[in-house]
């Protein structure tokens, strides 16, 4: 450890946020650099504690305290070797990852954590100013081809390390360009496109080949695909998006957050929108319906388009804002959190239940609402109740549901493959991701349900694990 004190003199620093009248005008991300001397200071805090439960809260299992300690020492060349060593992509999981590492780290027991997920962005970003990234193509080729359905992070991290061991790799995605969820799903803000653009373009000098426009079991059989690779990954994602069906849920103006978020993105990308389709928060009082990310990657999106009002309603209580008893260091704190998009106005509100909507002409014109509470029901676990006299309305032009995914999409490709799929609505896979049917394997949100982009990365780097020892017999993946 470098500077054994540094976690007793030196405080936690982020970087400076661009101020919110000014971040609101575009569509840049948010976040300013942070001084290379503030980042080696930042690195002078982590401990090096004798069990880093760092490592557990990663799901990549990120050699944290390692590449700490070498951006204090000022070794970025080594500390970017341990960073790649684990994550395929850090500079996605430093703009995008809540960083459960942080959740996890020993300092936050009584003191603010290690910046961690700051650490890594500032890593990955330094190397590629210094050219230290280039395409690295593989010295040998083994004659095995390979399949990638869905090009978003599980995707894509699955096609990076099976073709580094140096297999032909090709990764198809229906929609017209490459990136899947980190494309369309993600607002510019918090990742532009120039960044997963650098990266896609540093594969395909690898080796890899992109097929956009190419939907499986659509415009590509799932037969040609059986007979022209040796092993297919099914990591299409969970795109099946929880509906609320309710009265009036068939109105004009109300949308799934996954057709409005997209469509932000293309226009961002300078595609154009016909004017009967184009779904715009301009001067509109919006309400959305979700409390996790994806709702607040609307409030975002929606603030730069000028809505006239933006609540967010969710069905469950308020977080708590600081750690209960039954939510003890290390797990996840499940804590109240406020995003960039929250910093930015509109409001929130919890245990709000939808009953129905009402309109004119076809279109929505108001919601209908209901507060409720929580609990303990018969078996235990908490059961909602609404709460007489607390009906309310309020006026809406615009509607967003996000409310999670049931799982990927089942009735083209999955049905023609014949894979089974589990309760949960994923497809089952073994320890190795391998489905029923030899040869075809599945990950990330495909397999696990909805999740983090950094779960994604990590399924699709042990995905790969799995088919490279199923077509060479072993493997040397990590």
């Amino acid at each position: 450890m470098g500077k054994p004190t540094g976690f007793l003199e030196i405080g936690r620093e982020l970087p400076e946020r661009r101020p919110v009248a000014e971040r609101v005008k575009d569509w840049q991300e948010i976040n300013r650099g942070l001084p290379e001397d503030k980042v080696r200071a930042q690195g002078a805090r982590c401990m090096n504690c004798g069990i880093p439960f760092c490592h557990k809260g990663c799901p990549l299992g990120n050699i944290i305290p390692d590449w700490n300690d070498l951006v204090y020492k000022n070794r970025w060349r080594e500390a970017l070797d341990r960073l790649l060593a684990t994550n395929n992509f850090p500079e996605f999981t430093g703009r995008l990852c809540p960083a459960p590492c942080e959740g996890s780290c020993v300092l936050g027991i009584n003191a603010d954590p290690v910046t961690i997920k700051q650490i890594e962005l500032e890593i990955i970003e330094h190397a590629f100013r210094e050219g230290w990234i280039v395409p690295e193509p593989p010295l040998v080729r083994t004659g095995k081809s390979v399949a990638v359905i869905g090009s978003g992070p599980c995707g894509l991290a699955a096609a990076d390390q099976l073709n580094r061991a140096g297999h032909r790799v090709t990764v198809f995605e229906r929609a017209d360009r490459i990136g899947g969820l980190l494309r369309y799903g993600i607002p510019e803000f918090k990742l532009e496109k120039g960044i997963l653009d650098r990266r896609l373009t540093l594969m395909a000098a690898e080796g890899v080949i992109f097929r956009p426009n190419a939907e499986v079991g659509v415009n590509i059989a799932v037969e040609d695909l059986r007979s022209e690779f040796d092993a297919i990954l099914l990591a299409a994602g969970s795109t099946l998006p929880r509906d609320l069906t309710v009265p009036g849920r068939e109105l004009d103006g109300i949308h799934f957050a996954m057709e409005y978020l997209p469509q932000a993105n293309r226009r961002c990308e300078g595609d154009t929108v016909p004017e009967t389709a184009c779904i715009s928060a301009k001067g509109k009082r919006v309400v959305i319906i979700g409390g996790g990310d994806t709702g607040a990657d609307c409030l975002g999106t929606a603030h730069r388009q000028g809505a006239a009002a933006v609540t967010q309603f969710e069905l469950l209580p308020r977080p708590p804002v600081s750690r209960t008893p039954d939510n003890p260091w290390p797990l996840w704190p499940n804590i109240f959190r406020v995003s960039t998009a929250h910093e930015e106005g509109g409001d929130r509100d919890y245990c709000i239940s939808t009953q129905k909507f009402s309109g004119h002409d076809g279109r929505v014109t108001r919601l209908h609402g209901v507060r409720v509470e929580f609990a303990p029901g018969p078996n235990g676990r908490p059961a909602m109740r609404e709460l007489p006299g607390t009906e309310f309305e309020m006026e809406v032009d615009l509607v967003f549901l996000a409310m999670g995914f049931l799982g990927p999409e089942r009735n083209t490709m999955l049905a023609q493959l014949g894979v089974t799929i589990t309760e949960r609505g994923t497809v089952a896979t073994d320890a190795n991701k391998m489905t029923g049917i030899p040869g075809v394997f599945a990950a990330g949100d495909t397999a696990r349900g909805q999740s983090l982009v950094v779960w994604a990365i990590a399924e699709g780097r042990q995905a790969a694990r799995g088919m490279d020892a199923y077509l060479m017999g072993s493997t040397m993946l990590p």
